[in-house]
C-alpha cells in the first residue's frame, strides 16, 4: 500500500473565497484583536466600537474565556486579554532565534549599563517589545513583552525608521499621524527627518522624554543577512540616571550589543548609507 504524503494545506489553499472562510472564527479574531488594542473594555463599549450586537460579542467573549484567552474583571465589569493569549504568543517567540539569542546579550547590556535592556521589532506603525531584562534599580523603565509604542516616539522605533529606504519612510510619514505624547515628541515630519539623519550619523537613537516624561531610551538597529534592519535593542531609564554626559557612553554600549546580536543571527550591518539616505523635505 502506497503511503500517503502528509500535507500542510489543502489543494485549494489559494482560494480565499467565502467558502474557505469561517465567519464566526473571523468575527472572534476581530473581537480579540480589538480588545487587545483597547487594553480592556466593557461589553457595551467593545460591541459599540466594533458595531456588533452585544449578544454576539458576549458569546465570543465567553467562548474565549473558556480557553483562558480573555478574562473578566467582575467588579469593574471589564474584559481583558487573558493568560492563554500570552501563552500562544510566547510559542511564536520560541519560533525565532532572535529572542533566544538576545537574552544573554540583553543581560550583559543591563549589567554593563545598570539600565533596563529591551528588544523590539516593528509591527505596523509601532514597535512591539518582545523581550526585556530589567535593571535591579528601584526606579526603572518597564516594557513587558507585548507592549507596543509608536515608531516616531520610541528609541527602537526611530532606530528602525533611520534605516528605512526613503520611499518606505515617505509612505510611513504620509500614512501615519505623528501623535504628541509630551512636549518633546517630534510631531513635524521635517523635525523627525532631521533626527533620523542624526541617528544615521552616530549609529544610535535617543528617545528624550518623547513618549514618557522623565524617561530616556537609547537604541540601535539589528540587521538580518540582507543587511536590513529587522529589530532594535535599547536601554531605558530615568533622566536622573541617563544624563546628557552619559548618553555617548551608553550609545556605544548599545551599538556593541546590537552588533553582537546582528552577528548572532547571521546578519550583517547595512554598509551602503546611500540606500537609506533621508531627505529633509519629502
Amino acid at each position: 500500500m502506497t503511503e500517503r504524503k502528509a500535507r500542510g494545506r489543502p489543494r485549494d489553499w489559494e482560494d480565499k473565497t467565502e467558502q474557505n472562510t469561517i465567519k464566526s472564527l473571523d468575527r472572534a479574531m476581530e473581537v480579540l484583536e480589538r480588545l487587545s488594542e483597547m487594553g480592556g473594555s466593557t461589553l457595551s463599549g467593545l460591541a459599540s466600537d466594533l458595531d456588533q450586537s452585544p449578544a454576539t460579542v458576549y458569546r465570543v467573549l465567553v467562548t474565549l474565556q473558556g480557553r483562558g484567552i480573555v478574562d473578566f474583571e467582575a467588579d469593574q465589569q471589564l474584559w481583558h486579554i487573558g493568560a492563554g493569549a500570552f501563552l500562544i504568543g510566547s510559542r511564536f517567540l520560541r519560533r525565532t532565534s532572535l529572542v533566544d539569542r538576545a537574552r544573554p546579550i540583553l543581560r550583559d547590556l543591563m549589567e554593563a549599563t545598570g539600565e533596563t535592556a529591551n528588544l523590539g521589532v516593528q509591527q505596523g506603525g509601532s514597535v512591539l517589545f518582545v523581550s526585556q531584562v530589567e535593571t535591579h534599580a528601584s526606579i526603572r523603565a518597564f516594557f513587558p513583552p507585548g507592549t507596543m509604542s509608536p515608531l516616531h516616539a520610541s528609541g527602537i522605533g526611530k532606530a528602525l525608521l533611520a534605516q528605512m529606504p526613503p520611499d518606505r519612510l515617505d509612505r510611513f510619514l504620509e500614512g501615519n499621524v505623528l501623535t504628541s505624547f509630551t512636549q518633546h515628541t517630534l510631531t513635524a515630519p521635517d523635525d523627525l527627518r532631521r533626527d533620523l539623519v542624526a541617528i544615521q550619523g552616530r549609529g544610535y537613537s535617543i528617545d528624550a522624554e518623547e513618549k514618557n516624561l522623565g524617561m530616556r531610551c537609547i537604541a540601535a538597529a539589528i540587521y538580518d543577512v540582507h543587511g536590513e534592519a529587522v529589530a532594535g535593542v535599547s536601554v531605558s531609564g530615568p533622566t536622573s540616571r541617563i544624563e546628557d554626559q552619559s548618553i555617548a557612553r551608553l550609545g556605544e554600549r548599545v551599538i556593541r550589543a546590537a552588533d553582537a546580536l546582528t552577528l548572532a543571527i547571521g546578519g550583517r550591518p547595512r554598509q551602503d548609507e546611500a540606500d537609506s539616505a533621508i531627505s529633509i523635505s519629502a
